[in-house]
């Protein structure tokens, strides 16, 4: 039986599953840690501090050292990166340059060397013979990609990734996970290969097929139809299932939203009220719905997840824990999404 080492890599918090087969949910070890974007971060600060010139190697990694770079060439203290490195600040290198960094594909004399990596073998090594922990066979992780769009809004470029799953893979959930990524989600891509050809998918698209995770909730949303949110730290995405079919798309950014906001966009999405328009001229990625059958209604039942979902609680709504663990529901969608795909037992 195959062993899985389950990431979903946030924003804020890495939040980890080793899935062990045969064991229950519950007894499997389970970890919530600080996402590595945080961990490189303090070390960019402490480079900062001692007034070191950096630089950057690795891959494409969740964007949470742009504020460490900010301040470090605000300090007025030399910045390299390689170009694939520098793709974490922006798409476009010309702007990387911009903003200080120099492009470079060899160490500077005198700079610092500092990788990144969203999956470090070395470091999950070091830490699970700490824990006295079986080293896993395979892993299966789940990021925020945005994509490459150089030239173009990221927010169009992301939702096509949506379009794509409604119009060409006819809202199929098992489409939402990757045994090889496209070739525009840069980010998954490195992950895919830094954690030896790992099996990959969005986390708003992992956080989805956690809920499916629970199989009364999957009876309810192939049965009766349900709106299904994920309220994550940085993006709200929301689902229409019925008849195990995804039938709308729709993505915001939390921020932008308070609860009356967001509970009338969920309204106007369930009834095909909500444009694509109207929701990225809010500075969010779009809205799309495709014709359903009228045996799923409005999609009355609504099912609420994601670390920020008391934004609707006294609402008509429901807050499932997948799984008995909610901040893990992105990695029980992992599992749910490899036994769509039939990837359960094949390392």
């Amino acid at each position: 039986m195959t062993t899985t080492l389950c990431l979903d890599i946030g924003s804020g918090t890495q939040d980890v599953l080793l899935h062990i087969p045969g064991r229950e949910i519950e007894n499997c070890p389970k970890f919530i840690l600080p996402t590595p974007s945080v961990r490189i971060a303090g070390y960019l600060s402490e480079l900062t501090a001692k007034k070191t010139p950096v630089w950057l190697h690795g891959c494409i990694m969740g964007g949470g050292i742009g504020g460490g770079v900010k301040k470090h060439l605000e300090a007025g203290l030399p910045l390299a990166a390689t170009r694939q490195a520098a793709l974490t600040l922006n798409d476009d290198p010309a702007k990387v340059e911009a903003m200080g960094v120099t492009l470079t594909e060899d160490c500077p004399d005198g700079y610092r060397p500092l990788e990144l990596l969203d999956f470090d073998d070395r470091w999950w090594n070091r830490f699970l013979d700490a824990a006295e922990l079986p080293r896993p066979d395979r892993v299966a992780a789940c990021a925020q990609d945005h994509g490459h769009h150089p030239g173009t809004s990221n927010r169009l470029g992301r939702f096509k990734i949506w379009e794509e799953l409604l119009t060409e893979h006819h809202g199929d959930p098992a489409a939402l996970i990757y045994e090889t990524p496209p070739t525009m989600m840069t980010r998954l891509r490195d992950l895919h290969e830094s954690a030896n050809r790992a099996v990959t998918a969005d986390s708003g698209s992992a956080a989805v097929l956690g809920a499916l995770f629970d199989p009364e909730i999957e009876r309810r949303a192939r049965e009766q139809g349900m709106t299904l949110v994920n309220i994550g730290n940085s993006h709200t995405i929301a689902f229409l299932l019925h008849g195990g079919r995804i039938h709308g798309v729709y993505e915001q950014h939390t921020g932008c939203l308070n609860p009356e906001k967001l509970w009338q966009d969920l309204d106007d999405f369930r009834h095909g009220r909500l444009t694509f328009q109207q929701v990225f001229d809010e500075w969010g990625h779009g809205c799309l719905t495709l014709a359903t059958s009228d045996k799923a209604g409005a999609f009355p039942e609504t099912v609420v997840i994601g670390p920020r979902r008391a934004m609707l609680h006294g609402y008509d709504a429901s807050f499932p824990a997948p799984g008995g663990d909610m901040m893990l529901t992105g990695c029980f969608g992992l599992i749910k999404g490899m036994e769509m795909l039939g990837l359960e037992d094949r390392a």
